[in-house]
């Protein structure tokens, strides 16, 4: 029984370790992808031209340049509609969006909050980021209709002191300033979102900069799986003329935590489940000091070393499956119990569990081969007793 509670509460803590952590990590992700695409594409600026007379006179050449100038490029991305048709026609996309991003000058009265203004295409903005559903004043669509409207992050609102209706002036980096009415506020649970960005229409961050119609500084793009960029990537990159960039190579500080999370919590549950074979080690090993007359009895009647050591081995893998099963059973219901456990945090109502049935699986197979471990040691003892010497005393 002592050993048969140790493989399950071993088989249970994997079960709930792993369902935990992978629930953490898919909560991290979806709140990363609330502003972050799979794919970006964006103008990177140029290259370094800061010493172009070098590049054309050979080396040793006597140069002095004084009050350089830097050489004008063109900022944005050009043939936006090939680009977007382009990216569209690969099969794992799934949603695409184009953006014009501008840092502004929010202001209101004598607050003034640096930030990112983004005109965005409202229907496929909220296809890739489903922003509409963390609005909690106005509606996403009304952004569609009101060029003078701007949505800001719930944060920022209450920074700048304004409700809905009220006016906010912005002003660009070239000095630009335009007064937009308050339409809606959206709350991310991303504080760095939620703190400094806004929205509205594309035409109107377009009017904004006085720049043509087709004028994008960034193409977001979503594919299937998440995790599979690197196809996509590697197809459209040689083609477009610009940055294409995955959100691995962006933010590897996200993808280094879920990695790091992961290895935790499987070390964790291996470690549990190595001391509940430890435990099983001792008690065969006692059960065979405390049963070694018997044992030395049947080798006399004819048993074979291999017949006991079958003998312990199932009693070791009726253990470890017995264990198995129950244990399965007590980590779905400790997931399920702490799931329910009410816990406010950054926008959560509980905390997140996964059900994966591969989790289920290997605790069960690797509660069978830590008992198979730690049976079969101790019936490699059983066989090799000598009836002859045990029964003399």
């Amino acid at each position: 029984m002592v050993a048969l509670l140790g493989v399950t509460f071993g088989a249970s803590m994997y079960i709930f370790m792993n369902s935990f952590m992978s629930g953490v990590n898919e909560t991290q992700t979806m709140l990363a992808f609330t502003s972050l695409a799979h794919i970006r594409i964006y103008n990177d600026g140029p290259a370094d031209n800061t010493n172009l007379v070098k590049k054309v006179y050979p080396a040793g050449t006597a140069v002095n340049i004084r009050n350089g100038k830097v050489i004008q490029y063109t900022t944005g991305i050009r043939n936006t509609a090939a680009i977007l048709k382009l990216v569209s026609d690969q099969p794992e996309v799934i949603a695409i969006t184009p953006q014009v991003n501008i840092n502004v000058f929010f202001r209101n009265g004598g607050n003034k909050i640096n930030g990112t203004l983004s005109g965005v295409d409202v229907e496929n903005e909220d296809r890739l980021f489903g922003i509409s559903q963390y609005m909690i004043s106005g509606s996403w669509n009304q952004l569609k209709y009101r060029p003078d409207g701007v949505f800001l992050g719930a944060d920022l609102a209450h920074d700048l002191s304004v409700n809905l209706g009220d006016n906010i002036n912005l002003l660009t980096s070239d000095g630009v300033a335009h007064n937009y009415k308050l339409i809606g506020i959206f709350r991310t649970n991303v504080r760095s979102v939620d703190q400094s960005k806004a929205y509205i229409n594309i035409p109107a961050a377009r009017q904004l900069l006085n720049v043509n119609p087709e004028y994008v500084t960034d193409i977001q793009v979503n594919v299937r799986n998440y995790e599979e960029t690197a196809p996509v990537v590697s197809r459209i990159a040689p083609v477009i003329p610009y940055r294409t960039e995955s959100w691995q190579t962006a933010n590897q500080q996200l993808e280094a935590g879920s990695e790091l999370r992961n290895i935790i919590a499987v070390a964790v549950s291996l470690t549990i489940l190595m001391v509940a074979g430890f435990g099983i080690y001792n008690i065969m090993n006692m059960t065979i000091n405390e049963k070694i007359r018997e044992i030395a009895i049947l080798k006399a009647m004819g048993f074979s070393g291999k017949d006991v050591t079958q003998i312990f081995l199932t009693q070791a893998l009726v253990i470890g499956a017995s264990g198995g099963i129950v244990g399965m059973g007590f980590g779905y219901i400790c997931a399920v119990v702490v799931e329910h456990i009410p816990f406010r945090i950054a926008g959560l109502t509980h905390l997140p569990m996964t059900y994966n049935p591969e989790d289920y699986l290997l605790s069960f197979v690797f509660g069978l081969i830590t008992t198979f471990v730690a049976g079969y040691l101790p019936a490699r003892k059983a066989a090799r007793i000598d009836p002859v010497t045990i029964i003399r005393g």
